[in-house]
């Protein structure tokens, strides 16, 4: 025979338990998100010409001309690629 009420008691105590955790991890990953903005944004502020810098997953180069909104970049000798400023990733 099944006991009803602990079956009802022990749904409620996982739920409460899985809610615990949720609001956990958001918050953890809500605090990570608004550290890694805050680092990006300054390392579009910073960009000048000459610095190495790595952008699109892992792509490497060195700034050649800092625009608006792009940024000239220098990934081999004599081949220079326009990228958008908010595609770098790091200042190396």
């Amino acid at each position: 025979m099944i006991n009803w009420e602990v079956v009802l008691w022990t749904c409620i105590t996982v739920g409460v338990l899985v809610g615990i955790a949720a609001l956990i991890l958001t918050f953890i990953s809500a605090r990570n998100i608004k550290k890694r903005t805050s680092q990006l944004k300054e390392v579009h502020v910073e960009l000048k010409t000459g610095m190495n810098v790595m952008f699109c997953g892992g792509i490497y180069g060195k700034v050649v001309k800092v625009k608006e909104d792009t940024v000239e970049i220098e990934i081999a000798k004599n081949t220079v690629i326009t990228v958008s400023r908010y595609a770098i990733q790091s200042i190396l």
